[in-house]
C-alpha cells in the first residue's frame, strides 16, 4: 500500500510549529532538544520522552508481543508481510500509549517514536549487532526496511500511526568495542552502492519520520554531526523533511571519543549546526551557551524545534483525542490471540531449511516412541528473542514447543548437554559434566534433535547489560564452548540427528554440514519460536526462509573486522565459494519453472517485466521465493546481485504465475564519484529460487534461468 500524505495538513503542522516556537525562552527551547523534553506548562505543552524501541516488537516497556528478531524476518524476503508484522507492533505501540497517557505516564519507552529498523548492512559475521537487521544486501534491506516503516507509521493521510526511524546513518557495522572512537573509512562507490541505498529508500519511498545517526566517524567526521550525511544526502539529495536524532551519547563522542572538538558546548554545536535536530543524551543541554557565545545561530535551533514539533503534531499527540483514529485502539489488543498466531506464522516463515538429506524431515510423528532434545539453546529463552526485546507473558522454547506439539503420544527425553559458552554446566562440576546424560538420551531415543547456536549474552550491542563480553562481537564463526563436541556425540551414536541453530549470525557449521542429515536454522524466533520450530520439524509447516546473509566457512577467508572496503565482502564481491549462500534455503516440497518472459531485449528507460511460471510438483503445500538478479558485464563489476523479488503460496499441483520489473537503475552501478550509471554494454539476469552461483547448484541440484539484455544508449 502506499504512503498517502496531506500535504496541507503537515504544512499547517510545521505553522503551528513556528508559532510554538516563537513563544518559548532560550531555555526552554534547549530543554526540548533533549530527548527527555520535559513539559512547558505555561504553553500547555506536555512532556514527552522521546527514546522507544521496537526492532521486532514493542521493546522494554512491558508486555508486547516478541517478534523474530530483525534478521529472521528479513529471511522471509517478503516485504509486505514484514509490513503486517510492523503494523501488528504499531497497533500494540498505540494501545499501550493510550493507556500509558490515561495513567500519566510519559517515562522512557512510553512515547511513539520508534528508534527502528536499523537498516546498516551486516557486512560482517562478527558484528555483534548484525541480527538487529535485515542483512548483507542493499536490495532487500531497503525492501524489508521500506515495509517496516510502513507498517510502523500506518496509511491515514492526516496521523502518523507512530514514528519509525531509520538508523544508523551510515557506514555502521561494528568493531562494537571501539565504536565511539571508530573512524570508518569509505570510498564514495561504496557509501553510494552498499551502505546508502536502505537509507534513501527508507526517505523516499517509506517517508520515515525520523533518521538517526550513527556513533562512528565517516572520513573523519563524526555522523551525529556530517553535513554530508545530514544536509547535502539526507535532506539535499533525497528531500528527507523529518527530523534527525543522535544516537544515544554520539554527541559526547565528538570530544569524548573523537577528540574532534574541545568541549561539550562545541560537540553540541557541530551537531546542531550540520543536521542534528534531537540528542540522545543530555549534552544539547549546552546550546544554551553554545547560542549565547554565537556558536549556534538562534534560527537554527528554531528550525530543529520545528522538526521536532512537526513530528509530535504528526503523531496527534498535541491535539485533541477525537481527531485521531489512532487513539481508540483499546489496551486489549495487546498480547492478543491474534498477536500470537501472526507471531507463530513469522517465526514459522523465517526459518531456514538448510539441510535435509534423503528427507530425514519432516518427522513422522507416528513412528516415533522417544525423541531426545539435546542442547544449551533447547529450553533457553534467551534465544528466542535476541536483544530490544520486549516481554512476552508466555514463551515457547523448542523444547517446549516439541512437547506441546508431540503430547502423551511420544515421550520426550531432553538434556542441555552443556553450557552455552563454558565448559560445565556445573561451576563446581568438571569439564563437560552432562556428556554421560547426553550418551544416555541418545541410547534411548529414536531421533535426536540438537539445539545449538548462541544468544545475545555472545553477540549484541557495546555496553549491554545483557553482554557478558562486553564489546558485543564475535571473536570467530565457530560454535561456542562445549557445542561441537556435544554434537560429535550425538552424530557417534548413530542415531538420526537434526540441528537446529538458533543464531542472530552466520556460524561456520562446516563438520556439521559434512556429517548431520538435516540442519534448520532458525534465527531468534520470538516468544512462540519453539511452537513454529516444532511445527516445521514434524511437518505441519514447510519451511519458506532464504538466507539473508552469507555463511561463510571461516571468519579467515574475510578481510579485515575494521576494512569498510566492500571487496572480498558478502555474496556481491566474494571471491569463494560459501558454505550456505545468500538466497540459499530448502522446501519440503518441489517447484519447477517455465520459460522465462521478457517484455524486452534491450534496456532502456522503461526497464524489463520478466514472467515465468512456476508450478509446485510436490506432494504438500509451500512458498516459492523467485528472485531475480542482476550482473552487469565489465572488469571490476560486482557478482550478480538481487535486483528482484516475487513470493508465491502454491498448493501441491498448483500453478502461478510470477512477475518481476526490474527498472533501469538496477542495471547501474555507480562510480568512484558515487554517481550512478547505466552505460552501454550487455548485462545478464538470472531468475529461479536461488542465487547464480556453483555453491547454490550443488546444494539444491538446481540451475536458474540466464537471460542477455542489451543495455541502451539512451539510458
Amino acid at each position: 500500500m502506499e504512503i498517502v500524505e496531506n500535504r496541507d495538513r503537515v504544512k499547517k503542522f510545521r505553522e503551528r510549529a513556528r508559532e510554538l516556537v516563537a513563544q518559548m525562552t532560550l531555555e526552554e527551547k534547549v530543554e526540548q532538544t533533549v530527548h527527555y523534553a520535559p513539559a512547558v506548562e505555561r504553553l500547555g505543552l506536555k512532556a514527552y520522552n522521546w527514546w522507544n524501541e521496537a526492532l521486532h516488537g514493542v521493546a522494554r516497556a512491558g508486555v508486547a508481543t516478541v517478534f523474530p528478531q530483525a534478521i529472521g524476518l528479513a529471511a522471509t524476503f517478503d516485504e509486505e508481510f514484514i509490513e503486517k508484522v510492523a503494523d501488528a507492533i504499531s497497533t500494540e505501540g498505540r494501545a499501550k500509549f493510550n493507556l500509558q497517557q490515561t495513567e500519566g505516564d510519559s517515562g522512557i519507552y512510553k512515547g511513539l517514536t520508534f528508534w527502528s529498523p536499523n537498516v546498516n548492512i551486516f557486512r560482517d559475521p562478527r558484528w555483534g549487532r548484525g541480527h538487529e537487521t535485515f542483512g548483507e544486501d542493499p536490495y532487500l534491506t531497503s525492501r524489508m526496511g521500506v515495509g517496516f516503516v510502513k507498517g510502523i507509521q500506518g496509511h491515514d493521510e492526516n496521523f502518523l500511526k507512530a514514528a519509525a526511524c531509520a538508523k544508523h546513518i551510515a557506514v555502521h557495522s561494528g568493531p562494537e568495542g571501539i565504536r565511539h572512537s571508530f573512524n570508518a573509512v569509505v570510498g564514495k562507490q561504496d557509501l553510494y552502492e552498499t551502505y546508502l541505498p536502505a537509507f534513501k529508500a527508507c526517505v523516499q519511498e517509506g517517508h520515515v519520520e525520523a533518521v538517526m545517526g550513527a556513533y562512528n566517524c565517516i572520513n573523519g567526521v563524526p555522523c551525529c554531526g556530517n553535513s554530508l550525511l545530514l544536509e547535502e544526502i539526507l535532506r539535499g539529495e533525497w528531500g528527507f523533511e523529518g527530523h534527525v536524532v543522535s544516537d544515544c551519547g554520539a554527541i559526547e563522542d565528538f570530544h569524548a571519543g573523537h577528540h574532534l572538538t574541545d568541549t561539550p558546548a562545541e560537540s553540541a554545536a557541530m551537531a546542531m549546526n550540520n543536521g542534528c535536530d534531537l540528542n540522545c543524551g543530555n549534552m544539547y543541554l549546552y546550546l544554551k551557551q553554545a547560542v549565547r557565545e554565537g556558536m549556534v545561530d538562534e534560527g537554527r535551533l528554531d528550525e530543529a524545534l520545528v522538526n521536532l514539533f512537526t513530528a509530535r503534531m504528526k503523531l496527534g499527540v498535541l491535539d485533541r483525542k477525537e481527531e485521531n483514529p489512532y487513539d481508540k485502539i483499546p489496551y486489549s489488543v495487546v498480547d492478543s490471540e491474534d498477536m500470537r498466531r501472526l507471531n507463530r506464522e513469522a517465526a514459522a516463515r523465517s526459518v531456514v531449511l538448510l539441510k535435509n538429506q534423503d528427507g530425514l524431515l519432516p518427522l513422522d510423528k507416528a513412528s516415533l516412541k522417544t525423541v531426545g532434545i539435546i542442547g544449551p539453546n533447547a529450553n533457553n529463552r534467551r534465544a528466542l528473542v535476541g536483544n530490544y526485546e520486549g516481554t512476552a507473558s508466555r514463551y515457547w522454547t523448542i523444547s517446549e514447543g516439541i512437547q506441546e506439539y508431540l503430547g502423551s503420544d511420544v515421550r520426550v527425553m531432553f538434556s542441555e548437554g552443556c553450557h552455552l559458552y563454558k565448559d560445565r554446566v556445573e561451576a563446581i562440576g568438571n569439564r563437560n559434566d552432562r556428556m554421560a546424560e547426553v550418551r544416555g538420551v541418545c541410547q534411548c531415543s529414536d531421533v535426536v534433535i540438537v539445539c545449538l547456536g548462541l544468544d545475545a549474552s555472545l553477540e549484541g550491542e557495546q555496553g549491554d547489560a545483557n553482554n557478558e563480553y562486553g564489546s558485543g562481537d564475535k571473536p570467530n564463526l565457530n560454535l561456542p564452548g562445549l557445542q561441537q563436541e556435544i554434537l560429535e556425540a550425538v552424530y557417534a551414536s548413530g542415531k538420526p540427528t537434526v540441528l537446529v541453530l538458533l543464531s542472530g549470525s552466520a556460524l561456520a557449521v562446516n563438520w556439521a554440514d559434512e556429517h548431520i542429515p538435516a540442519i534448520v536454522q532458525g534465527w531468534y524466533p520470538g516468544a512462540e519460536g519453539g511452537r513454529a520450530i516444532a511445527e516445521i520439524l514434524f511437518g505441519q509447516r514447510c519451511p519458506e526462509g532464504k538466507l539473508p546473509v552469507t555463511f561463510y566457512r571461516s571468519h579467515e577467508e574475510l578481510p579485515d573486522f575494521t576494512d569498510y572496503s566492500m571487496k572480498g565482502r558478502t555474496y556481491r564481491y566474494m571471491a569463494g565459494e560459501a558454505l550456505y549462500p545468500f538466497g540459499y534455503g530448502l522446501s519440503y516440497t518441489e517447484f519447477s519453472y517455465g520459460k522465462v518472459q521478457e517484455d524486452a531485449s534491450t534496456i532502456t528507460d522503461a526497464g524489463v517485466t520478466l514472467r515465468v511460471s512456476v508450478k509446485n510438483i510436490g506432494s504438500v503445500a509451500g512458498t516459492e521465493t523467485v528472485q531475480a538478479y542482476v550482473k552487469v558485464e565489465g572488469k571490476d563489476t560486482p557478482n550478480a546481485q538481487l535486483k528482484g523479488i516475487c513470493k508465491l503460496h502454491l498448493m501441491p499441483g498448483e500453478e502461478r504465475e510470477a512477475m518481476i520489473h526490474l527498472p533501469a537503475k538496477a542495471f547501474g552501478l555507480y562510480d568512484q564519484e558515487g554517481k550512478l550509471q547505466i552505460r552501454k554494454g550487455v548485462a545478464k539476469v538470472f531468475v529461479g529460487g536461488q542465487a547464480p552461483d556453483t555453491r547454490s547448484e550443488k546444494l539444491t541440484g538446481k540451475k536458474v534461468t540466464a537471460l542477455s539484455f542489451e543495455i541502451d544508449e539512451l539510458v
